[in-house]
């Protein structure tokens, strides 16, 4: 045990220069690693044997991250383990967000060599450098990408930074072919607030509609690139969902929402009309008549009224709700996506298309989405018996 700060040192400086001959040396063929759950990009959980943790670990985190980790303090366990506690420093290599995490490492270190490795930390820190956005989080991992809201003390509130964030986001997933499905929710006890009311209502009177008309150009835009999107989109909707804010429900093909959920618009309380779509989604999705008595009245709305007009698609326990969105959106990532994109597309389009027009727009799509691999998987696994293995495939749309 007096040589494993020592071993542990080397370890950290190995890592540090990418001196790959020194990990060799010093990890254990037998070598396993846990890095903490929730570590961006797909790196956290249990890597069996050295060249996994390197691969599928660290490689994975310095692809993302320009980081080291700093020890501090040594402390032998009775167990004969070592616990090592530091400070992560450094910064995000796309986004360039500074990355300053405590940490805390158990390393087992037997006949010279580490034969285990469990990290600690807190992974909040490292998503929020890994993002190049200040207002939410963009991760992409399996083709899915989860867009997190990330202004919690806020209510996740939609300012004119988070607009912009919106936009750049939904344009960066436009043009990602990787991404095969998408995931809308948000840190903190609610989805969103909607528009950020303490912010607009502090802006000299003269300066409001240009602010106002410059968060909403961003925003549509952003609403109608997801609409857009050939990826389906799932929300997670928890606590509160209001105003503007709704329109990251409407867009979503599949909402999951917390049984203490609630829906609100707002505008009639403060003296405004309507922006994110609530306007033209809302008579579609609950009827017109139910749709004036919320913009005219008022109503505050539940979890269970929205399944019932069918603004949500299923309601769960609030301690279900991250865990079932992440089922069908993973769900849906490994699905025909060239099929998918067609068919929110027909969806989309069947409000304000004739039948004669939809009808030969089905025959086209069809008789397109027929020559894809994806197809031709499908129909083999059909006839075998067997669970079709699809490969994905995308087609862009430009709103």
């Amino acid at each position: 045990m007096t040589d494993s700060p020592a071993i542990a040192r080397q370890l950290y400086e190995a890592l540090a220069t990418g001196d790959g001959p020194a990990l060799d040396a010093l990890l254990d063929p037998a070598f396993r690693g846990v890095l903490a759950d929730g570590m961006p990009f797909g790196a956290g959980g249990g890597h069996d044997g050295a060249d996994a943790m390197r691969r599928d670990g660290w490689a994975v985190i310095g692809r993302h991250f320009a980081a080291r980790a700093e020890p501090e303090r040594f402390t032998a366990l009775e167990d004969g383990r070592l616990l090592v506690t530091g400070r992560y420093g450094g910064r995000g290599r796309h986004g360039g967000g500074p990355l300053d995490a405590a940490f805390a490492h158990v390393l087992s270190i037997a006949h010279g060599r580490v034969t285990a490795l469990e990290q600690y930390t807190d992974t909040a820190r490292w998503e929020r450098a890994a993002s190049p956005f200040s207002t939410l989080a963009l991760q992409v991992v399996d083709g899915v990408a989860t867009v997190r809201l990330d202004r919690p003390d806020r209510g996740n509130a939609i300012d004119p930074a988070m607009t912009r964030d919106l936009a750049e986001v939904a344009t960066r997933l436009r043009e990602d072919d990787a991404v095969r499905a998408v995931l809308l929710a948000g840190n903190g006890p609610m989805f969103t607030a909607g528009g950020d009311l303490a912010l607009l209502s502090g802006l000299p009177a003269d300066e409001l509609p240009r602010v106002l008309r410059r968060m909403i150009d961003d925003y549509h835009l952003a609403l109608a690139r997801l609409s857009a999107l050939d990826a389906p989109i799932v929300a997670a909707v928890h606590g509160a969902a209001a105003g503007g804010g709704l329109g990251m429900v409407h867009v979503a093909d599949i909402v999951i929402a917390s049984e203490e959920a609630t829906f609100a618009l707002g505008y009639g309380g403060i003296g405004l009309t309507s922006d994110g779509g609530n306007t033209w989604y809302l008579p579609r999705l609950v009827g017109m008549r139910r749709a004036q008595e919320l913009f005219l009245l008022n109503h505050r709305f539940s979890a269970a009224e929205a399944l019932e007009w069918g603004l949500v698609t299923r309601v769960v326990p609030a301690a279900d709700v991250e865990a079932e969105a992440g089922a069908v959106v993973a769900r849906l990532a490994a699905g025909p996506t060239r099929a998918f994109g067609g068919m929110r597309r027909l969806l989309r389009q069947s409000l304000e298309t004739g039948l004669r027009d939809q009808l030969a727009a089905e025959q086209d799509l069809i008789v397109e989405a027929c020559t894809t691999p994806d197809a031709a998987e499908g129909l083999a696994a059909f006839i075998g018996k067997r669970r079709p293995q699809f490969t994905g495939h995308r087609s862009r749309e430009t709103p």
